[in-house]
């Protein structure tokens, strides 16, 4: 993979840069750190300088530093040393707008940046969003306050870089933010390197949202997410994500784990998700989906562990703009073992997922196209998956005869749950080209009235050394409806 390579040798530069960069302490520009002065004008004059001199870090040692929207700018890095915190003012209007977003940290156009240390970004997000409730009611900020909240786009996300290029976020806690936690827009060259983000305390807190963006890796991080974990997306018809490494990452959420596509305008390729942990999520541990005319391909997931979530594998393609649909394939998922819980994953956190998908049955991992839009190439190899069984035909059931009446949804948000009841406990396959299942082991704690994996309009499809695990049933483990070429072998 030629681009994770020319990422490692831009680690060694970016390293090499922060480590021979001059040190300007935060106090020489007369920052304070006592938590009630607001900073923004002294840090935004110490980063101007040090842009216009050479380049270096602004460093803030221990105490709270207090502040509103900063501008940070080319060969300028951000190091909070450890006990440094940069908190955000909880006033609404002391936070700007760029490119029709409202942050905290912002960078556009700007190249060889960072912000690094073992200090933190602490939002205030959830007192900030508050505030700016009082102000929209006041009359003093214009807001319909869709479901009680204000838009995303007003309210202060913790990082917002667009345009940038060679990017280091290393080592950092980010917390509370008011909206998504970081978004990085059309970027190019993105380290994002064993941070912390506890992003739990309003709507809408994504861990991180990647953008259109070129050549990125995030690694050996920790996620803690109200909203998407790790959200990948592609905003422009003119751009698409591309050349992203998702490595030894662990993610908890209450919406998805790793995610790409409900923006999908552009499109996603050459993305390899490795090693990650998925625990106590809402939603699906992995789910990538082609809605809004844009294409996904070549996506490879390896060693995924997927802990009490509720739903494993979603893929799909939609058409939210009429005339637009989503192109999907070469699709490569292996070595995944998987729990899904029968209670709620993620009971008891801030903000669960929603209680009108409840109740229901747990819902199988999908694959679903469109009629005329088939998702191809899809290969599951090494995958075990654990599910409760004990299935409830009286919340609807959907019968192997009545396929027809599962809804197509081609213009709705694509989510696991999306289709309500499904007629299977493991995998429900729909509208595909070309799927191949290898050593795929499925086991149901309990009888479940549904079938293991039901094939509704699929061409090609091999199983080769698929075990089923259900006591107390002797049903097909795989019902094949308006399919062909369907091959199931042993070993």
């Amino acid at each position: 993979m030629k681009p994770l390579k020319n990422l490692l040798i831009l680690v060694f530069l970016l390293s090499s840069t922060t480590a021979l960069s001059k040190d300007y302490n935060a106090s020489m520009f007369g920052v304070k750190s006592n938590g009630t002065t607001l900073n923004t004008s002294s840090i935004q004059k110490g980063i101007d300088f040090i842009h216009e001199n050479g380049g270096g870090r602004l460093v803030f040692y221990v105490g709270r530093y207090l502040t509103g929207s900063i501008f940070l700018k080319s060969n300028v890095t951000i190091q909070l040393e450890e006990g440094a915190i940069l908190v955000g003012s909880l006033n609404p209007l002391d936070y700007e707008m760029s490119n029709n977003w409202t942050a905290l940290v912002f960078a556009i156009d700007q190249n060889n940046i960072g912000i690094t240390g073992k200090g933190v970004i602490d939002g205030q997000g959830f007192q900030v969003a508050n505030n700016l409730v009082d102000l929209i009611h006041k009359g003093v900020v214009k807001d319909p306050l869709r479901y009680d909240r204000p838009r995303e786009t007003i309210r202060p996300q913790n990082i917002y870089f667009k345009g940038c290029r060679n990017v280091l976020i290393e080592g950092i806690t980010l917390k509370d933010p008011g909206s998504w936690n970081q978004q990085y827009d059309q970027c190019r060259n993105i380290i994002i390197d064993r941070i912390t983000v506890d992003s739990k305390s309003y709507w809408n807190n994504d861990g991180v949202d990647i953008v259109d963006c070129d050549s990125v890796r995030v690694t050996n991080s920790y996620f803690d997410a109200a909203d998407d974990g790790i959200c990948l997306k592609s905003h422009s018809p003119d751009f698409i994500c591309q050349n992203v490494y998702i490595y030894n990452n662990t993610v908890r959420t209450s919406a998805n784990g790793i995610k790409f596509g409900t923006a999908s305008y552009g499109g996603f390729r050459n993305i390899r998700i490795i090693n990650n942990l998925v625990f106590d999520t809402y939603r699906s541990a992995i789910t990538f989906a082609a809605v809004d005319g844009g294409f996904v391909e070549d996506v490879v997931v390896d060693s995924l562990r997927s802990i009490n979530t509720g739903n494993v594998i979603f893929l799909r393609i939609g058409e939210r703009r009429e005339g637009k649909k989503g192109i999907m394939n070469n699709i490569s998922i292996s070595n995944v073992y998987a729990e899904v819980p029968s209670t709620k994953p993620d009971a008891g956190y801030n903000y669960e997922g929603p209680v009108e998908d409840m109740p229901r049955n747990v819902s199988p991992s999908s694959i679903v196209g469109l009629s005329d839009a088939k998702i191809e190439n899809v290969t599951l190899r090494n995958i075990e998956i654990h599910y409760p069984g004990g299935g409830n035909p009286a919340f609807a059931k959907v019968g192997l005869d009545e396929l027809d009446i599962v809804p197509e949804m081609p213009a709705s948000y694509p989510e696991f749950s999306m289709f309500k009841e499904l007629p299977a406990w493991g995998f429900y396959i729909r509208h595909a080209n070309g799927i191949s299942f290898e050593n795929v082991t499925l086991t149901c704690a309990k009888k479940d009235y549904r079938t293991a994996i039901v094939l509704d309009d699929v061409n090609g499809a091999k199983f080769r050394n698929l075990k089923v695990n259900e006591q107390g049933t002797r049903k097909s483990p795989v019902y094949s409806h308006r399919s062909s070429d369907v091959i199931i072998t042993g070993k």
